[in-house]
């Protein structure tokens, strides 16, 4: 369940950033690329803290 809130709310800040970003900088807004972004993001977010705070399972 944490996972999937993870990744829920990686789209919803990385679109308000891209959103943002796109604007500040006159350029077009691409949710596709935006969208993948943040899901490769939520990902990464998701593998760090696999690694830095293990599972008590895998300890034994």
């Amino acid at each position: 369940m944490r996972y999937l809130i993870t990744i829920i709310w990686s789209l919803i800040l990385g679109q308000v950033v891209g959103f943002l970003g796109s604007s500040l900088t006159s350029t077009n807004y691409d949710f596709i690329l935006t969208t993948i972004c943040s899901l490769v993001v939520g990902f990464i977010v998701i593998a760090i803290g696999s690694i830095v705070y293990p599972s008590k399972k895998q300890a034994h």
